[in-house]
């Protein structure tokens, strides 16, 4: 007998809202925890652990599936999210979560347009719509009441994480469909923690150790492995086999509301109207983009990454 099948799907739309509020509290976790851990040391740790852990909870999956290909596939998947991470979290060292987490949720609006590159397939109205919006919303947040130019350098480099997110959506989309997914989320994580080590041991100075003697700081790791990557990654594929895409997509979306609302909260993040105007304007075309999309595996890849964002997540 399937339990699942006897669980309404209420149930699951309030975990899939559980996901998204675990990511966006994410934004919060890390942006703490940068005071204790530099931004590549912090993701080859989490990396490490979240490789680990998921390598022991899908390890029959693992046994039964690793080839040549997955490995292939699962390092590229690595290369690219792994450097999205990092690049997120050297942008939230240098602005605010809220803003970390709204100039990320971009991504969705400029995956239809890499997709167009790489595979060919024209972008619909709707994309083109919600690229208009995001950029809209962008501008909001880049210029100031003196048409000056406000954006940090956190801000732009935040950006340009949104477009290795969007790379790795597309490649996750081309790999998925030949491949076992979690098989390749494990090889994707082991990839983007060696990636992690190699970046930091080259730019970055080794942790202290008396960093690591902060319960704060394993308060945070345990928060970032075991919430945000390794249960919101199962909650979240096993929810979306539940629900339809268009209302997971709602419900997922919602993470950068959440990192705003943590933001202010636990930061002290000040929401100004024409900063909520961006943040509104930019989840317009977030929503646009997802619920106009036919394309339903984009959130499920979101979760293959493991985030987020803290992804992040996060």
């Amino acid at each position: 007998m399937n339990i699942e099948k006897n669980i309404p799907e209420g149930f699951w739309k309030l975990c899939l809202a559980l996901v998204a509020a675990i990511w966006g509290g994410s934004f919060v976790v890390i942006k703490g925890t940068l005071d204790a851990v530099s931004p590549a040391w912090l993701m080859a740790i989490r990396f490490l652990l979240a490789t680990l852990a998921v390598g022991v909870l899908f390890r029959r999956r693992l046994r039964e599936n690793l080839d040549g290909s997955h490995l292939v596939a699962g390092a590229l998947l690595g290369v690219a999210s792994g450097t999205a991470y990092v690049v997120q979290n050297l942008g939230l060292a240098d602005t605010t979560p809220g803003r970390n987490a709204f100039l990320t949720a971009t991504y969705c609006v400029m995956v239809p347009f890499i997709n167009w590159v790489v595979s060919h397939v024209r972008p619909g109205a709707h994309s083109l719509v919600a690229a208009v919006l995001a950029v809209g919303g962008v501008g909001l947040i880049a210029l100031g009441g003196d048409l000056s130019l406000t954006m940090s350098w956190g801000d732009w480099v935040t950006l340009a994480s949104a477009v290795l997110f969007a790379l790795h959506i597309v490649l996750v989309a081309r790999f998925s469909s030949a491949h076992d997914v979690m098989t390749l989320t494990v090889v994707q994580l082991a990839t983007s923690s060696a990636l992690a080590v190699v970046v930091a041991l080259a730019l970055e100075p080794l942790p202290a150790a008396s960093a690591f003697a902060e319960p704060g700081v394993w308060v945070s790791l345990a928060y970032l492995v075991l919430l945000s990557s390794c249960f919101c990654m199962v909650m979240q594929n096993v929810g979306q086999e539940h629900v339809p895409p268009a209302q997971a997509a709602l419900l997922l979306s919602l993470e950068s509301v959440f990192a705003v609302v943590a933001s202010v909260i636990f930061y002290g993040e000040e929401v100004t109207p024409r900063l909520a105007l961006s943040f509104a304007t930019i989840f317009a075309a977030v929503l646009v983009s997802e619920l106009g999309s036919s394309w339903p595996t984009r959130r499920r890849a979101w979760g293959d990454v493991v985030t987020g964002v803290d992804g992040r997540p996060a």
